[in-house]
C-alpha cells in the first residue's frame, strides 16, 4: 500500500535517533565557560582599575601615605597557583589521549596546591596588622584579595568534584567537557592572581 511508512526495524542500525552529542569543533558549554571566565577577569580589571585610581587620588593611600608589601607569602602563593596550573593541564592533556591514570595524579596534585594556597593566604592574612577599616589602601587589599580567595575557594570545589566524577569513570578520551571547563575556570584564576600581585604587591615597590 502507497504511503505506508515502513517498519523501525526495516531501518539501517541508528537510523531515526538523535544524535547525543554535537559535532561541533567546540561544545556550547565550553563557549558558556569562556564567557563566564571573560565576565570575571572583566570584574577583577574594575577592582584592580579602582585600586589605582585611589592609588593616584588619595594622599592617605596606605599607611603614612604608601605601603611596601612584603613579597615572600605573594611571591610563593604565585608559586603555588602557578604549578596548580601546570599538574591541571597535564592531567587535562592525559585524558584526551585516554589516560586516566595521570588525570588522577594530576587532579590530586593540583588540589593539594590549591589547598595550600589557601591555607597560605590565611596565615597571610592572620599576620597583617591592619583591618580593612584601616585606610584605602587595606579595604581595597582585603576587598580584592578576599574575592579572589573565594574564588580559588570555588574552584578547589569543582576540582574536587571534578575528581570524584573521575573516580567514577565519567570521563574518557572522547568525553570529557567538565575536566576541561574545570581547567578553564582553574586557569582563569591563576591569571587573575598573577594581575593581582603584579598590582597590589609588585607596583607598590616601584612607585
Amino acid at each position: 500500500m502507497s504511503g505506508v511508512i515502513a517498519p523501525t526495524d526495516a531501518l539501517p542500525p541508528g537510523a531515526g535517533r538523535l544524535p547525543t552529542f554535537g559535532r561541533r569543533s567546540r561544545a556550547p558549554g565550553w563557549w558558556g565557560m569562556v564567557l563566564f571566565c571573560a565576565t570575571e577577569v572583566t570584574l577583577f580589571l574594575y577592582f584592580i582599575g579602582s585600586w589605582l585610581y585611589l592609588r593616584g587620588t588619595v594622599t592617605s593611600f596606605g599607611a603614612e601615605g604608601g605601603h611596601h608589601p612584603a613579597l615572600g607569602i605573594p611571591l610563593t602563593l604565585t608559586a603555588l597557583l602557578v604549578s596548580s596550573s601546570i599538574t591541571l593541564r597535564w592531567g587535562e592533556r592525559a585524558i584526551r589521549r585516554g589516560d586516566t591514570g595521570r588525570l588522577t595524579a594530576g587532579l590530586v596534585a593540583t588540589l593539594v596546591l590549591g589547598a595550600a594556597f589557601l591555607a597560605l593566604q590565611a596565615v597571610e592574612y592572620a599576620k597583617q596588622e591592619h583591618v580593612p577599616q584601616a585606610d584605602a589602601y587595606w579595604s581595597a587589599f582585603y576587598t580584592i584579595t578576599g574575592f579572589h580567595g573565594a574564588h580559588v575557594l570555588l574552584g578547589w570545589l569543582m576540582l574536587a568534584f571534578t575528581l570524584l566524577r573521575h573516580t567514577r569513570g565519567h570521563f574518557t578520551a572522547e568525553r570529557h567537557l567538565a575536566v576541561e571547563n574545570t581547567a578553564l575556570y582553574w586557569h582563569m584564576v591563576d591569571v587573575v592572581w598573577i594581575m593581582i600581585v603584579s598590582a597590589l604587591y609588585l607596583a607598590p615597590w616601584l612607585w
